[in-house]
């Protein structure tokens, strides 16, 4: 590179640090401040210790302004951000306070473990444990993405950064729901303990939130121009373009490790082949599963990145289990199978609970893999079979079936092609398809089902006017669903959705977002939904932020595994499966 165009590329990367500076602070409000501290530009002035003091205030004032609870994030900036007005270093410092605010109440869940006595309530307590410590993680990748945003696109990095904040929000919340059903006074406990460290996490969302929207007003796109608005970000193992070629393709992938129950394999369980997916994994470790049931819980864990299941097809490779909420576990810890490590992906795989629907909550399958993909895949149970925890998730050509909220969690969840099966419930239990749960509405997350279908299970159908079924009730008060080029059976109850019975009362209805777009089938027709201010009507520039383009800020990550996608709404939608043979 020429001595001339590597000076353009630094003055490139000083625009986007002093872009970044600026709308961090809302621009001109924190320009001025600095202005005014300074007396008119004079720099002895700035020095002086009492307006360093005056300077950081203001920052902080104009950094708080609009997060949720600006009174705790003001008083906790200024006490820990000493003289510093540097826009990223408070940001920098509000996710650390908040990472020492959780590390605290882990301590003090030790401490409430000690004197718990009720078996579901020390689940709860040991869930917690768990759940903190992957939300201090998120916060940690947070904060390095804030570090490092200058080497990448900001509005990638940014969009990186909700997800990832959006998450450790989450797993605070999802460690109160395990307390919901409990007697022991550890529940009420926890939450007075989480306050101060769930409101810091959700002012920290709402400071990269404003952040975003104000490099959208600026049209970053038009200063910068397009090359510094490519979809930068894919696997490390993908070629130097980031596309899918004979190398880089799952199904030319060579396999790692083969599992076969009848010993003509390298392993007879899963579990024992994941023990061999290296430390910091960066490629794709490939794991044949072949024909088989595999009664086994599986945990794919955080430091397992890149790891690929391939198995002969969603009911002829299963992995089953029956955990499930009556027999006393928490919903969390019911899951057959549980997906953690970043980028994995799953080809023909079979994942069920057999728990039965007596037995309610009983999870089949929960995914909090950012950038995780199901491709031809089967998740079978019935009450809350798949747990779409956290982070950005892509399901293509895939049957999920049960009862009762069988679809549910806070992740960014797209389904492509899908089948949605409802089975049959308990006499007089209702049954939904979708419980999304976004608690804020800074939150990017929410389940999107584009084309596919949603119909009746055999055994279902005689009773589906009987037990009425519904697309979906809100979860938490910002539950976002849209539902668009679907086929949509006589099943589906004319209402469409249910309110959420809380413990004052339905809860929901006009803070959710509920959308359906150009779907059809008898259970489409929208004249008689329910009348609540959630249920929004979409033209087609608004549908076309919920394609897995837009909806994910990018979908390099799925297209490199050479797996069939549309990242927009073509024109003339066609459901139409694609089998793999293996």
């Amino acid at each position: 590179m020429s001595e001339r165009n590597e000076n353009k590329g630094k003055r490139i990367i000083i625009g986007v640090s002093a872009l970044f500076f600026m709308a961090i602070v809302g621009v001109v409000i924190f320009g001025i401040n600095l202005i005014d501290n300074g007396s008119n530009g004079d720099k002895e002035n700035i020095d002086n210790k009492k307006n360093h003091v005056a300077s950081t205030v203001k920052a902080v004032q104009s950094l708080c302004h609009p997060t949720n609870y600006e009174k705790e994030c003001e008083e906790s900036l200024i006490a820990g951000a000493g003289n510093t007005t540097d826009p990223r270093e408070l940001v920098k410092i509000a996710f650390n306070i908040t990472i020492t605010k959780i590390g605290d109440k882990l301590k003090e869940t030790n401490l409430l473990h000690d004197v718990e006595k009720e078996p579901r309530a020390k689940m709860a307590l040991d869930t917690c444990k768990q759940l903190m410590d992957l939300s201090i993680g998120e916060l940690s990748r947070s904060i390095d993405g804030i570090s490092e945003f200058e080497l990448i696109n900001i509005e990638k990095i940014l969009m990186n950064i909700k997800v990832w904040l959006s998450g450790a929000i989450t797993y605070q919340d999802t460690c109160l729901d395990g307390f919901d059903n409990t007697t022991s006074e550890a529940g009420q406990k926890m939450k007075d303990s989480l306050m101060t460290s769930m409101h810091m996490s959700s002012n920290a969302l709402a400071l990269v939130t404003e952040l975003g929207d104000t490099i959208t007003n600026l049209n970053v796109t038009q200063l910068l121009g397009r090359r510094l608005l490519q979809d930068s970000e894919s696997p490390s193992w993908v070629d130097h373009q980031g596309l899918p070629n004979a190398n880089t393709s799952l199904f030319n992938h060579k396999l790692n490790v083969t599992v076969a129950q009848d010993g003509n394999g390298d392993f007879k369980s899963i579990n024992e082949a994941l023990k061999q997916v290296p430390e910091k994994n960066k490629k794709p470790f490939v794991i044949y599963i072949k024909e088989g049931t595999y009664q086994e819980y599986v945990e794919v864990t955080k430091d397992m990145t890149h790891v690929v299941f391939i198995g002969d097809g969603g009911k002829k490779t299963r992995i089953i289990g029956n955990k499930n909420f009556i027999d006393g576990i928490n919903t969390y810890r019911t899951a057959t199978v549980a997906i953690q490590g970043d980028y994995f992906v799953a080809i023909n795989m079979g994942f069920e609970n057999f728990a039965g629907p007596h037995k309610h909550q009983a999870v089949a399958l929960r995914v909090q893999a950012d950038k995780s993909i199901f491709y031809n895949c089967s998740m079978d149970g019935y009450q809350d079979t798949l747990y779409v925890h956290t982070m950005r998730q892509f399901y293509r050509d895939c049957t999920i079936s049960g009862t009762i909220d069988f679809v549910f969690g806070n992740a960014l969840a797209v389904f492509q092609n899908c089948t949605f099966v409802v089975r049959k419930p308990m006499k007089n239990q209702q049954c939904i398809v979708t419980a999304q749960g976004r608690k804020e509405k800074q939150q990017p997350s929410g389940i999107v089902i584009q084309g596919g279908s949603i119909v009746s299970d055999p055994e279902f159908y005689s009773v589906r006017f009987e037990n009425k079924a519904y697309l979906a009730r809100p979860w938490k008060n910002y539950s976002r669903t849209i539902i668009m080029d679907t086929n949509i059976d006589d099943l589906i109850h004319a209402d469409g959705y249910l309110p959420w019975q809380g413990p004052e009362g339905p809860t929901g209805m006009d803070t959710c977002f509920y959308a359906e777009y150009h779907n059809t089938g008898p259970g489409s027709d929208k004249s008689k939904r329910v009348n609540w201010s959630g249920i929004w009507n979409l033209n087609s520039k608004a549908a076309h932020s919920f394609s897995p383009s837009k909806f994910f800020h990018g979908t390099n990550w799925i297209q490199v595994t050479g797996i069939p996608y549309f990242p927009g709404i073509p024109k003339h939608y066609r459901h139409k499966k694609t089998i793999l043979d293996w």
